[in-house]
Parts: C-alpha cells; structure tokens; sequence
C-alpha cells in the first residue's frame, strides 16, 4: 500500500540538511510503529522516497515522502501517532493513500510555491519603492541570467520559469509583507527562488548580500499544478475496519 505524507519543517529544524531528515524519519517512523514495508536482500531497509530536497536554512509548509505499507490506519489516526513521534519543528499535516499505480513524488514534481520575507536589517528604507522596482523588474518579457554549470556557463531565461509572482501579502508566520512566487522545480528546470532575487537585485543596480531572505517552501506540484498530497486520498476509520475483517 502507497502512502504520501506531507509535513512542515519549521524553527530550527530548518539547519537539519536532507540526509539527516531522512535519518530522523526513518527513526520517527518505528517510533510511531508504522507498519513499513522494507527492501529484500542482505541489507533491509525502509521503502522512503522524498518529493524535492529542501535546502538549508529554508522552512516548509509543503513537503512530502511517500512510503509503503503493510497496513495502515485511518489518516486521522496516523497523523496524531506520527506527530506524536515529531520533535519542535517537524509536523505532520496529511497522510493519504495513493493509487497503486501511482508514481513516487520525486519524479511528478513540477513546481513549487515560496514565499521570501527579507530578515531582521536588511529592509530597504522603502519597502513600496521596493515592491514597484519588483514589478518594473518582473514585467520584463524576458530575464536573462548567465548560469554557471560544471560545463561552464550558459545564459538563461528565467521569464518562462516563473509561473506567478506577486508582492505585499502579509506571511502569516512572520506578520511581513512578502514576495510569492511560483517557479519551475524539479531535475529537468529547477529554479531557485533565491536566483531569481539575485537577478531583480542586479536589474535594480544593487548586490543581493547573503542571508537578506528567509525562504519558506509553501507547496510542491505535480503536472497541471496539482499539489502533491492531491493524488492520494483520505484513508476513513471505517475503510480500516472493513479490511481488518476481510
């Protein structure tokens, strides 16, 4: 049985780099006594494949890893015994049933959603002035960027890669006005939010200094810009009960 799991890495979880996630959910995942399927052969281990890896120092309401089960219980019933098993920072938001013909997360993924709001000192005097400059910047037909590779560089278009973009909303962790984009994602486009700040910096004349953004992942697509928790289902009590007495 294929199930997707989304949560949120919030706090000081967001200094915790991928390999280490994963680490900590294969333990959270005993700890919860989630019935697992592992891999045959000489060295078992838990079937988990995460959607889209989350860089360092970047927070989340939208990540995913899809698992196999043996068994399960209902949604409602795994989300409490898993946020149970969740230290500050990690929380469990869905836990759904996918089609068994389902492909992993990591190969659907298409895009993502970001908000970015800038950090303690480094506000511009005018944030207006800003967010105008932002729209002069966006409103460009084309967003030409050169992009170093292990091959070299090349130039690249970011215009076609940003999907939606807009400014002045109010995050509702931080209580800022933000700056929402939509971007392509995934191995064969995967554009960076922090990139494309870097190339309104340089349109406005300015240098983009590290660390100006916090950069918090909102959602991850698949195609159509279907949210990934959206190919699975809720898994009812009653639908458990009805297979214990098969």
């Amino acid at each position: 049985m294929k199930i997707r799991i989304k949560f949120a890495k919030q706090g000081a979880m967001k200094f915790i780099g991928h390999l280490d996630v994963m680490r900590y959910f294969q333990k959270a995942i005993r700890r919860a006594d989630v019935d697992i399927r592992y891999s045959e052969g000489f060295s078992p281990h838990q079937i988990m494949s995460f959607a889209a890896p989350l860089g360092v120092g970047l927070t989340s309401n939208g990540e995913y890893l899809d698992i196999d089960v043996h068994s399960t219980g209902s949604s409602l019933e795994m989300v409490d015994r898993l946020n149970k098993a969740m230290v500050d920072g990690f929380q469990i938001l869905s836990y759904r049933r996918l089609p068994e013909e389902a492909k992993n997360a990591m190969s659907l993924v298409e895009a993502a959603d970001y908000t970015l709001v800038f950090r303690d000192g480094y506000e511009p005097e005018d944030i207006e002035e800003f967010f105008q400059s932002l729209k002069s910047f966006y409103d460009q037909e084309s967003i030409v960027v050169t992009k170093k590779t292990k091959k070299g560089e090349r130039e690249l278009d970011l215009k076609p890669l940003i999907y939606k973009m807009k400014w002045g909303e109010v995050q509702r962790e931080s209580g800022k006005p933000c700056i929402f984009m939509r971007v392509s994602t995934g191995s064969s486009d995967n554009l960076k939010p922090e990139m494309v700040m870097e190339a309104c910096f340089q349109f406005m004349g300015k240098e983009l200094q590290p660390f100006t953004f916090q950069v918090q992942r909102e959602e991850v697509y698949g195609p159509d810009f279907v949210p990934l928790e959206d190919f699975g289902a809720e898994i009812e009590a009653e639908e458990v009960s009805n297979e214990m007495c098969i």
